[in-house]
């Protein structure tokens, strides 16, 4: 087993969501140990309501392991993603249409600074505006893939999975 990797999906969504379904396989192909914890309950409380409950579970989910995880998340996914990764060691993060803010919850989008960080985006995304996350990455100097596509991402799967793969590649590089 190469390592450990935690995918989150976003809200109204679940574990086999079609992102996450699709890199949980790559990544198990290639040897990676998988977790898609599901947010279902959480998601239940609304969007500002399942920010706290969903960054508990991924944190217990990572405290329980014996070696910091990769976190892969999609918008609510990737949002507590980064917000957990300043309290716990994570080897990096895959943040895809992530949003900048909740609506209703006290804190912005946030991350530890010395993870390795690939931010994806949409265009077009309608739901996460694009101005946020890319003022964001741009004040981090993070690197930020935006793609000719909507909030799901779903025309760029095939992008998306070569950007995961990539990064797997480096991860096991340095562990």
């Amino acid at each position: 087993m190469r390592g450990q990797i935690i995918l989150s999906h976003g809200s109204e969504s679940s574990p086999d969501a079609t992102k996450v379904s699709a890199l949980a396989a790559l990544a198990a192909s290639l040897g990676w140990h998988t977790q898609r914890p599901d947010y279902g309950t959480d998601d239940a409380r609304g969007h500002a309501g399942s920010v706290a409950p969903r960054i508990a579970r991924l944190r217990a989910t990572i405290e329980a392991l014996d070696a910091p995880p990769l976190l892969v998340g999609s918008s609510m996914g990737a949002f507590v993603s980064g917000l957990v990764s300043l309290d716990v060691p994570v080897a990096g993060l895959l943040l895809l249409a992530t949003p900048s803010e909740i609506p209703g919850y006290a804190r912005a989008f946030d991350l530890r600074r010395d993870v390795p960080t690939l931010l994806i985006h949409g265009w077009r995304d309608n739901v996460c505006p694009l101005p946020g996350v890319q003022a964001f990455a741009a004040q981090r100097r993070l690197p930020l893939l935006v793609l000719d596509d909507d909030h799901r991402l779903s025309a760029s799967m095939d992008m998306i999975i070569a950007q995961f793969r990539h990064m797997l590649d480096q991860v096991a590089a340095k562990a």
